[in-house]
C-alpha cells in the first residue's frame, strides 16, 4: 500500500483512487457504508483519570448517561487511564460532562477531551474506534447485566493477591481477572450479586489494608453490556464451545477373509436304504 502526504496527514492511498479522499461527494466513499458512518455527525469522547477503578466507573456513568459507545481504555503507566467512547456529538459531550462530574468527585480526574467528526487517519492511527466500528454502527442500546462488578485497586501486587484470596472465601463471587496500570497500581476484579459483592470488597479492604497500601474501591451494579466486554475476563470463566466430532476422511474397510469350500462331489452320499439301516 502506497502513502502520499496529504493536507491533513499521512494516509493510506488507493492506486485506483486517488483524488479528494476525504470528500462526502466521492462516489466510491458513498458507496461504502463504513465509510459513510465515518462522515456522519459522529465524535469521540475522552475522560482521564489516576485509577483504574475509577475509570471504570467513569465509563459507566458516561454509558448511563448518553446514548453512547464504549470504545475501550488506554493505560499509559502511571496509574494514568483513559476512557474512550463513540457517539453523535451531542450525546459524546453529555457522557463527557457526566464522566468529568463524576471523576471530580472521587478526586481522581486528569482530563477530558471531545473530538467532533475526528478523520478516519486519527482513527487509523490511534486504537480509538475503527476496530469497533461495526459494533458501534449498531444503534439499539446495550443490554443491562442482573450481576454486579467490584474493583479493588491496591499498590503492591501481594496486597491485591491476599485481597482477591479473602473476596472469595467470604461471599459467593467470581473472581473474573485483574488489571495492572503502572506505578504499582493493581486492581482486582469480582462479579456476583450486589450483596455478594459489597460484602466480599468489605472483607478486601481489610486484607489489603493489612498487607500494604489500599489505593481505591468501586461498585458497579447493573453493568451495560459495553462496560463488561471491556473488563478482563478470565479464560476459566469462559464456557467451552463443542467441538466438532472429528471424522477420518478415509475410511478403510478390513478385507474379507476367503473361505475355501469342500468339493461336493467328493462327499460321501448316504441312500435312503443305507438310513434305514
Amino acid at each position: 500500500m502506497e502513502l502520499y502526504k496529504h493536507g491533513y496527514g499521512i494516509v493510506p492511498q488507493d492506486p485506483l483512487r486517488r483524488s479528494n479522499t476525504f470528500s462526502s461527494t466521492d462516489t466510491d466513499v458513498n458507496n461504502d457504508p463504513s465509510s459513510n458512518y465515518r462522515l456522519k455527525s459522529t465524535s469521540l469522547g475522552l475522560v482521564s483519570t489516576l485509577s483504574f477503578p475509577v475509570i471504570v466507573s467513569t465509563a459507566d456513568a458516561m454509558l448511563k448517561a448518553a446514548g453512547v459507545t464504549l470504545i475501550g481504555y488506554e493505560k499509559i503507566g502511571s496509574g494514568q487511564c483513559t476512557a474512550i467512547v463513540r457517539g453523535a456529538i451531542a450525546e459524546a459531550r453529555i457522557a463527557v460532562q457526566a464522566g468529568v462530574e463524576h471523576a471530580q468527585r472521587e478526586g481522581q480526574f486528569l482530563s477530558s477531551l471531545v473530538i467532533p467528526r475526528p478523520f478516519p487517519n486519527l482513527e487509523v492511527i490511534f486504537p480509538i474506534g475503527s476496530q469497533l466500528l461495526e459494533q458501534a454502527q449498531q444503534h439499539n442500546r446495550s443490554r443491562i447485566s442482573n450481576q454486579a462488578i467490584g474493583l479493588l485497586e491496591t499498590r503492591g501486587f501481594p496486597a491485591m493477591v491476599g485481597a482477591a484470596d479473602a473476596m472469595l472465601k467470604s461471599a459467593n463471587v467470581q473472581l473474573t481477572g485483574y488489571e495492572t496500570i503502572g506505578d504499582g497500581l493493581c486492581t482486582a476484579i469480582i462479579q456476583g450479586r450486589v450483596a455478594d459483592v459489597a460484602m466480599a470488597l468489605q472483607v478486601g479492604i481489610a486484607e489489603a489494608n493489612r498487607i500494604g497500601e489500599l489505593i481505591a474501591v468501586t461498585v458497579i451494579p447493573r453493568p451495560l453490556e459495553d462496560l463488561e466486554r471491556s473488563l478482563p475476563l478470565a479464560s476459566c470463566l469462559i464456557e467451552e464451545q463443542p467441538q466438532p466430532l472429528m471424522l477420518p476422511i478415509e475410511v478403510k474397510e478390513a478385507e474379507k477373509e476367503l473361505v475355501e469350500l469342500p468339493d461336493l462331489r467328493k462327499l460321501p452320499i448316504q441312500t435312503k436304504d443305507q438310513q434305514e439301516i
